[in-house]
This record gives C-alpha cells, sequence and structure tokens, in this order.
C-alpha cells in the first residue's frame, strides 16, 4: 500500500456523500482502505459499543492501526474489556497518553472534573485525550481517520457527513446512519460482546469520574457524561475557527 496525501487524490465530498448515501458500512470501509492506503488509521473509546466498529473495520483491514487515547482514568471495565478485544480480534493497537501522569496532572492543575464547569472540562480534555490524539495522527502519518460517531449521539454529530474534513485529515464515518438497533443486530450476528457497564445502565462511557447510568430525567445519553454541561470531549469537533464555520455551514 502507498501513503497517500491531502493533495493525492483531492476528494469531492459532495460527490462522496451522494455515493455513498445508500452505501454499506463495509463497501465505505473498504472504499477508505483502497483510497488512502497505509494513511489509514481507525480510532477507539473501548466503549460500550466499541467492539462493532473495531470488528468491522479489523476483518477488512486486519493490519490497521487502532488508536487508543488511555486518559489514565477509565473503569476497570474498560481496562479488562480492551484486553478482551485486543486479544479475541488481534489489534494492531497503539496506545497514546498524555505527557502529565494523572498525579502530576492533578498536582498542577487539580482534578479539574470536580470544578463543574466547561473551561475546566475543556482543559482536562485537552490534556488528557485531545493532544494524545494529534500527536497519533501526526506520528503515525495519518490521512485518514475511520470513527464509529452516529449521526443520533449528538447535536454536533448531526451536521457530520460520511467523509469530513478535520485538521487536514479526512474522518471518515461509515455507521453514520445506524441506530441503537443496527448495532444491536451486529453485535448479535457476530457474537460480540457490549462492554460490561452496559448492563449496569450506562448508554455511553468514558472516565469514571465523568460517566454514570442513564436515569428517567436523562434527555438522552450524552446527559450522562461530564456532568451534563456538554456533549463532546473534543476529540471530534473542529480544531481552528476555519473548520469550525465550515461545520456550522453543513459544507463539510
Amino acid at each position: 500500500m502507498v501513503n497517500v496525501t491531502l493533495q493525492e487524490p483531492q476528494l469531492n465530498l459532495q460527490a462522496i456523500q451522494q455515493q455513498f448515501a445508500n452505501a454499506d458500512a463495509s463497501e465505505i470501509v473498504k472504499w477508505s482502505a483502497n483510497t488512502f492506503g497505509e494513511g489509514l488509521v481507525v480510532s477507539t473509546s473501548f466503549g460500550i459499543q466499541s467492539a462493532v466498529m473495531l470488528h468491522l473495520v479489523s476483518r477488512i483491514i486486519p493490519d490497521i492501526p487502532v488508536i487508543w487515547v488511555d486518559t489514565g482514568y477509565l473503569p476497570a471495565e474498560t481496562y479488562r474489556f480492551a484486553a478482551e478485544l485486543i486479544e479475541r480480534l488481534n489489534l494492531n493497537i497503539q496506545v497514546y497518553q498524555s505527557p502529565l501522569s494523572p498525579a502530576r496532572m492533578e498536582a498542577l492543575h487539580g482534578k479539574l472534573w470536580e470544578e463543574r464547569n466547561v473551561e475546566a472540562l475543556n482543559r482536562y480534555d485537552f490534556i488528557r485525550k485531545v493532544e494524545p490524539m494529534q500527536r497519533a495522527l501526526k506520528e503515525l502519518g495519518a490521512t485518514a481517520w475511520l470513527a464509529g460517531l452516529r449521526r443520533d449521539q449528538t447535536d454536533n454529530r448531526k451536521t457530520m457527513d460520511f467523509v469530513n474534513l478535520q485538521s487536514n485529515i479526512y474522518k471518515i464515518l461509515p455507521i453514520l446512519n445506524w441506530n441503537s438497533k443496527n448495532i444491536y443486530d451486529y453485535l448479535q450476528a457476530h457474537d460480540l460482546p457490549y462492554h460490561p457497564l452496559f448492563d449496569q445502565g450506562y448508554m455511553t462511557v468514558g472516565d469514571w469520574h465523568s460517566s454514570r447510568p442513564l436515569t428517567l430525567e436523562d434527555d438522552g445519553e450524552r446527559d450522562t457524561r461530564f456532568h451534563g454541561l456538554k456533549q463532546e470531549c473534543g476529540l471530534h469537533l473542529p480544531q481552528t475557527m476555519g473548520e469550525e464555520k465550515s461545520l456550522d455551514s453543513s459544507s463539510l
């Protein structure tokens, strides 16, 4: 396979969205592999439904680099779930972490999640998630990034297309139009597990201090993250004003 730069090929994103409107998720993954070759990576959080994307992608591209940003604050169940899937699917896992250990970060900045305001949470997310992911993409020479985002998850994700441009990297979303039933059916068809905290009422799970089970008072599953103060950790948000303007106009 040959590394591909963003100048080669120049993608017609509008035409691609039309091409993928009724495409199967596996077709999108195959197109991604053929288009970007060794520049293609996939990310995972080892969250509630992560087995779907990991299985979908790794059975088509067995050696694809799988980026896992380990914040150091994940539940014990997540680390065990990750170990199970890494072994079962023989994943080419690439673990990235903040250069600041949890203890060092807390000494310098405090327990940012306890401040319960968006500014502190954003600082936490940049230190523990965004910077490691940006470093991973750079070090792995990524030109395209497969992710398991779905339109029904957050307001921001409703604006996304199958192929988007973020920080000069193409982000490809094969299961963008899937819903919870599609996820369940895929897991059942391939005998794949949900994250173990699913049985305790978690619809989404990240760090232990900023995730909780769904309750009747919640409007949606993302209300259970980040103390209900925000929906995104920053990994899937535009990193520049130009990108933000593009997303706001739904032009990607």
